[in-house]
């Protein structure tokens, strides 16, 4: 059965797929039922709606985390750490250079 709340961001999303709060709220809905694709699918909308929502990008190296994806989890660290000291978001910053830290390391080529 589908996650009613989840139902709901959909359904409103369909009206306005511009509004970033609501793809950020379905990104952590779907965080909650650990379904990372689609978490990981929410917050990339969220983000090319609105490229500074440092919460957002947060949210998404978590979800890259969780999927497996460390390289790019990396890659979204990097991206975020510098939105997030533009914005001044420090404990952003602090979560993602955690987050970034706690990945393992790349393969050495």
């Amino acid at each position: 059965m589908a996650d009613p709340k989840i139902e709901k961001f959909k359904k409103v999303l369909q009206m306005d797929p511009n509004d970033e709060t609501l793809w950020f709220g379905l990104g952590k809905a779907y965080m909650g039922d650990e379904n990372w694709e689609e978490a990981i699918s929410a917050f990339d909308s969220c983000i090319k709606v609105k490229p500074t929502y440092s919460a957002a990008i947060l949210a998404l190296a978590q979800s890259l985390k969780q999927a497996g994806q460390p390289d790019r989890c990396r890659t979204v660290c990097a991206q975020g750490i510098d939105v997030a000291t533009a914005n001044g978001d420090l404990l952003v910053i602090k979560n993602l250079e955690e987050l970034r830290d706690s990945l393992p390391q790349p393969a050495a080529e």
